[in-house]
């Protein structure tokens, strides 16, 4: 099967994404992360269009790339200059690359309107702008920029353009469906046409876009139909709707299509990448991403688990390790005995498969789960229930009471205050008496379990709560609702998710948090065992 380049422009296309903005040290350390994927080429960003695109092709030199060639991107020379004279254009060879990507119009309407010019005249901009380049760099790839759109609308003059780009040099013609509203039988009618008339082995690249939710399906297609080369972006990140998203396209390829590509030898780093890409961006890994998110393997209906216990097969496409993922069984009302003793397994808890302990742990939870308790994300707080039932209670303190204080202060800042008495170890131990203040309420109670724990607990100053979030559950009218509670604690390199459940904020938020010190504890002690 023959080889499938990979073309990955995060750091450009990507970079137009609302939200997104990276840095050049961001820059850098993605780019050295998908040279770990064995990505073939990286477009780097437009040299011509800010400072920050240019000192990162600077930077970039000071590392040893493995394997991946980092690509300048620019546009076709201006209207109203030459190759030589035109600075913008110019500046793709100041980025020092020996490979160059430029784009040229291949719609009537924006060689009309957006560059003002005739039609003649934007064929000798693309001819002269690639032979230009290809006297100066070892690789040029030609980007037709709206090409299934201006194909629709004059495919003889839409054709001509790669023509054009084809005579002058270009060792890939990537075509284009910048507006991202073609159709995956579309773009086989359209690619078809352009094989017939450029020849069957014209060398062709696809770059979509995915506003009709078709990026990865027209990629897909392309390579089927003759495409040596693919571009995308990791998690599909992009301007509007997004770009082709090669998190999803590269397993299709290896796994699925059985092409060439290669990052085939290290697929199994794929997840690892798109969660990485996005903690650099600053922005939550979408759980139901295909392939990598947390929940693209995760089974919830009893009836799923049980044949997946028997055969992974039966509800999975392929083996979650392939791509760095991992098969997650989740606990909620939906859950059977099979949930249950596959995650008691999961979390080092041996059942019987016939007690009737199980039984008792599935009901439970679903009448905790009725109450509003959610244990999806709060694995932590699911395990201190499971150990509950089996009369095996993981307790190192009491919280006998707490009050908490919330004043507002001049100058429109607040503060609150919270008093809580601990009793170490519960039962018989000696009480602790302390106060803390706090930015508001649940941070103040939050402070002051911490400082009454911490003469007793010294490893608790290791822990951090990373993240708190409330939620207001359907039920009884307005401010009387139940909320939920859902805390995520780190410890090192250790995360857990607790929660609680109450019509008081303050209680939910002391159960969730109870629960969090509660494990951190529990995971020192069986450490140390």
């Amino acid at each position: 099967m023959k080889k499938i380049e990979l073309y990955d422009t995060t750091l450009r296309d990507g970079a137009q994404a609302e939200e997104v903005n990276f840095s050049v040290e961001d820059k850098i350390r993605i780019a050295l992360k998908l040279d770990e994927l064995k990505i073939d080429y990286l477009e780097g960003g437009w040299p011509g269009s800010n400072p920050k695109d240019f000192q990162f092709f600077k930077e970039i030199k000071d590392y040893h790339l493995k394997h991946v060639r980092v690509v300048a991107f620019g546009s076709t020379h201006h209207p109203r200059k030459t190759p030589e004279t035109d600075e913008i254009f110019q500046s793709l060879l100041q980025a020092k690359t020996e490979v160059v990507t430029i784009f040229g119009k291949s719609w009537t309407i924006h060689v009309k309107e957006a560059l003002k010019t005739t039609l003649e005249h934007n064929l000798e901009i693309i001819e002269n702008s690639v032979r230009y380049l290809k006297g100066h760099v070892s690789k040029v790839i030609y980007d037709a920029e709206h090409f299934f759109d201006g194909f629709k609308e004059d495919p003889e003059y839409a054709l001509e353009t790669l023509k054009r780009a084809l005579k002058a040099g270009a060792e890939c013609l990537c075509l284009c469906d910048t507006n991202g509203g073609t159709l995956p039988h579309e773009i086989r009618e359209i690619i078809q046409r352009v094989k017939d008339v450029l020849g069957e082995k014209a060398p062709l690249g696809i770059h979509a876009h995915n506003d009709s939710e078709c990026a990865v399906a027209n990629s897909l297609e392309a390579v089927r139909l003759g495409a040596i080369q693919v571009q995308g972006t990791i998690n599909g990140i992009g301007e509007r709707c997004g770009n082709a998203n090669l998190c999803s396209i590269i397993p299709n390829l290896v796994l699925k299509m059985g092409y060439d590509v290669s990052a085939k030898d290290v697929l199994f780093k794929l997840t690892e990448v798109s969660r990485y890409v996005f903690e650099i961006a600053n922005l939550p890994h979408p759980a139901r991403l295909p392939f990598v998110g947390r929940s693209a393997f995760a089974h919830k209906g009893g009836v799923h688990v049980s044949a997946v216990l028997k055969s992974p097969r039966t509800y999975e496409h392929l083996d979650p390790a392939l791509v760095g993922n991992v098969r997650r069984v989740l606990v909620s009302e939906l859950s059977g005995r099979s949930n249950i003793l596959y995650k008691a397994k999961e979390l080092g808890i041996e059942l019987d498969t016939e007690s009737a302990l199980v039984n008792k742990i599935v009901e439970e939870i679903k009448k905790l789960e009725a109450e509003g308790y959610e244990f999806e994300a709060a694995e932590a707080s699911l395990e201190l229930l499971i150990y509950k039932l089996m009369g095996e209670p993981k307790q190192y303190f009491e919280l006998l009471t707490y009050k908490v204080f919330d004043q507002k202060q001049l100058l429109d800042s607040s503060q609150a205050e919270a008093t809580v008495l601990v009793r170490v170890p519960p039962g018989v131990g000696e009480v602790e008496h302390t106060a803390a203040l706090g930015n508001g309420p649940v941070n103040a109670l939050d402070n002051a379990l911490r400082k009454a724990l911490v003469r007793f607990y010294p490893q608790i100053r290791e822990m951090e709560l990373e993240d708190y979030k409330v939620r207001v559950l359907p039920g009884l009218p307005g401010t009387s609702s139940k909320v939920r509670v859902f805390i995520l604690s780190k410890s090192k390199d250790k995360r857990w998710g607790t929660v609680g459940v109450s019509t008081d904020i303050l209680e939910a938020s002391c159960q969730a948090l109870i629960d969090s010190y509660t494990y951190k504890l529990y995971l020192d002690k069986k450490k140390r065992s």
